[in-house]
């Protein structure tokens, strides 16, 4: 039951061509060929039009109006059934955008459903079994099955009364005038979603609520029902799938093994049909094609979710990128700024392309872990289409396209190569064994084969590989457990995501993460590395790494952080304590991936400077800051990653000029490549600083390896 619009509602009773389903324009196409193929000539406008939700017999007297008395309109309509059937089969029944959402909410509302159709009950049923959602209905009444078609209200009546409903509390949705009509002669409660031909004014008038759409309805509908909140990890994903699609642009840690889960929880009524995702990794794309889904494992809790509905496809296919971008619902955006660069031509591109053809506005997640990422893509999206199209046509895609700034609060994992082919080889021998145990086979009689038996056979092949692989799930990721995603408010489809936690000012959100966690986060992996380990959890057990993870985030950086904005204590305090609790256990969490991109993570406005900034504006001292950042370019020295530029760009500098200060402040060229820099250092007591740590940690004496605090030092934020 829910109340809506002052009424109380037990019970919905749906027309179906026109209203569930965008059959009426179908209808059309197939009456016209019909009518051309036996008759000589197609069916007028006039005549269609006229024929909306009127019964067969009245349609037949209208055609035969307008047509001359021998017109031949059941052999007509005989014919269309079939050419309709026929597309149908081909091609699924074409279901009206947002109808799956709205009969998921009433049915998990309590509501009981009945289908109230003018068409034949062996059309009406093929229908509803095409489009999976003969599920949803207790009952149907059908056209062949009432003496009187609509506007009589005996088919709105004959439902309510097969639901044991009064009219008076049921919704009865309908798309036509006659149907419409239909609905307020029954005196139930009309709801009209325009379709072809509006209403008359004043029958329109008798509607309890007009809609333009199924979506309209739907945010109404979705008033009166309480939020569901965010998920539990372990809860499953609905069952009912959407009409949407989304897409994922870079299959990595974040992308792969957080954003899939957002999607697949979508509103937690329904989920999307399909995820689209963009990797340039063959090896994965060819493994989850395989596989047909793959699994994240949360350690923390030895739970294991496996994701299904996806597509690969490789992020250097440019087609396939505009492809996604054209039918996508929402996309998530997680790469890096070098690639997001080179990836804003295609992103404009596939923009353009879902303007011309659908108009469509656009929701894209900036997952970047950069204050300002969703304008920094907004931007370099903004250059590429300047060169594709006017500036008017490039303002209306960028009206259309919602840039969403988002927070994660999630550390997420990619297993590395080895660990993927080790699990391919196990899968696979287990895969093999199965298909090598033969089923037994009772001895056949000679006798007629029953049909059942016969179309099962066609399936019977195919059943044993399916179990198999079923029974089967590939770690992809390594998570922790946090769910809400924190993202700017701005879009109305975000309001509706189960997972996502909206806020108008996400620029707070983002400075307590970046602060609390990325800078830090990226600390603990270089001196953990330097001593040795290769996983942050491990080398959280090392009492001078989780005395340098205390210090840094409960002496420097949180203190800093509520000095400078008091009412975050709350979130200040939950970010930090989460951090700590997840590095700990961060046992599948490598150094390498926490530790990479050194130069970045060195950046002014970003955070190790700036927490070390905010903190001296408070008069807060930061020597395990300035001890991290030195740990960044020791790091850089140390690695033998031929792939880590920035590494390579911080060696050759400093091999060039043995100084620190160098590397702090150079802004020219690096080893081919443009050098970031620190956007203009000039701080001689900080790069001091940072010189004299780094100096210490080339001494020798490995027991210390230059940090000055001692383990256990006290807290100054609880």
């Amino acid at each position: 039951m829910i109340f809506f619009q002052g009424k109380r509602i037990l019970s919905a009773i749906f027309d179906m061509d026109g209203t569930m389903f965008d059959t009426e324009r179908l209808r059309f196409r197939t009456l016209k060929q019909a009518s051309n193929e036996i008759f000589g000539k197609p069916l007028s406008e006039q005549t269609l039009i006229g024929s909306l939700g009127l019964s067969a017999k009245k349609a037949e007297a209208l055609a035969k109006a307008h047509n001359g008395e021998d017109f031949p309109y059941a052999q007509i309509r005989q014919r269309a059934d079939e050419l309709e059937l026929e597309y149908v089969r081909d091609h699924g029944v074409p279901i009206k955008a947002g109808l799956l959402e709205v009969l998921e909410r009433l049915r998990k509302c309590g509501l009981t459903m009945a289908v109230a159709t003018s068409s034949r009950r062996a059309i009406a049923e093929e229908y509803l079994i095409n489009a999976n959602v003969l599920k949803y209905f207790d009952i149907t009444v059908c056209g062949d099955e009432v003496s009187q078609g609509k506007p009589h209200p005996e088919i709105f009546l004959r439902a309510a009364s097969a639901l044991n409903c009064a009219p008076g509390s049921c919704f009865m949705v309908e798309d036509s005038e006659n149907g419409l009509l239909s609905a307020i002669r029954a005196e139930g409660q009309p709801i009209l979603i325009e379709d072809i031909k509006p209403p008359a004014t004043e029958v329109k008038a008798g509607a309890l609520k007009a809609y333009g759409s199924m979506h309209e309805f739907l945010a109404d509908i979705s008033e009166c029902i309480p939020h569901l909140g965010t998920p539990e990890l372990s809860e499953p994903f609905p069952q009912a799938l959407n009409q949407f699609r989304v897409g994922i642009h870079g299959f990595g840690a974040i992308g792969g093994g957080y954003l899939t889960q957002v999607f697949s929880h979508w509103d937690g009524y329904t989920r999307p049909c399909e995820i689209i995702a963009a990797t340039r990794s063959r090896m994965l794309r060819e493994t989850v094609d395989a596989f047909g889904r793959f699994s994240v494992r949360y350690g923390a809790t030895s739970f294991d979710q496996t994701i299904e509905n996806l597509r690969m496809i490789d992020m250097d296919d440019a087609q396939a990128v505009i492809d996604m971008y054209d039918v996508a619902e929402i996309i998530g955006l997680s790469l890096p700024e070098q690639a997001i660069r080179k990836q804003a031509g295609v992103i404009a591109k596939g923009l353009l392309r879902r303007f011309e053809r659908r108009g469509r506005e656009l929701t894209i997640l900036i997952v970047l872990n950069k204050v300002g990422g969703a304008a920094f893509v907004r931007r370099h999206v903004e250059a590429e289409l300047a060169l594709l199209c006017s500036v008017e046509i490039c303002q209306q895609i960028l009206n259309k396209t919602h840039f969403a700034e988002t927070v994660v609060s999630r550390i997420v994992s990619k297993i590395s190569k080895d660990a993927l082919l080790r699990q391919l080889r196990i899968k696979s021998q287990m895969f093999q064994n199965s298909m090598d145990e033969e089923p037994s086979m009772a001895p056949r009689l000679a006798t007629p084969v029953p049909e059942y038996e016969r179309l099962i056979g066609r399936f019977r092949p195919f059943a044993q590989s399916s179990s198999a692989l079923n029974q089967m799930h590939l770690i992809l990721f390594n998570s922790e457990p946090d769910m809400p995603l924190y993202v700017e408010r701005g879009s109305d489809l975000l309001e509706r995501l189960r997972q996502v936690k909206t806020v108008d000012d996400i620029a707070q959100i983002q400075v307590i993460k970046n602060r609390l966690w990325n800078g830090p986060h990226a600390i603990i992996a270089w001196y953990a590395s330097l001593l040795g380990y290769s996983w942050v959890g491990q080398g959280m057990g090392d009492s001078r790494v989780s005395a340098l993870a205390e210090r840094l985030i409960r002496q420097e950086v949180a203190p800093a952080l509520l000095a400078d904005n008091a009412q975050m204590n709350e979130a200040v305090a939950a970010f930090a304590q989460t951090f700590l609790e997840r590095c700990k256990t961060s046992f599948k969490d490598p150094c390498a991936r926490v530790g990479r991109d050194p130069l970045r993570k060195l950046q002014r406005n970003e955070r190790i400077l700036s927490s070390i900034d905010l903190a001296r504006k408070h008069g807060i001292e930061t020597p395990a800051l300035e001890f991290g950042a030195a740990l960044a370019i020791h790091y850089a020295l140390r690695s033998t990653d031929s792939k880590e530029q920035e590494c390579l760009g911080i060696r050759k500098l400093y091999d060039e000029s043995g100084s620190v200060e160098k590397v702090l402040t150079h802004t020219g060229d690096y080893n081919g490549r443009p050098y970031p820099g620190l956007d203009g250092l000039d701080d001689a007591a900080l790069i001091e600083s940072i010189s004299e740590h780094f100096h210490q940690l080339l001494e020798p004496d490995s027991a210390h390896w230059g940090w000055p605090f001692e383990a256990g030092s006290q807290p100054h934020v609880s």
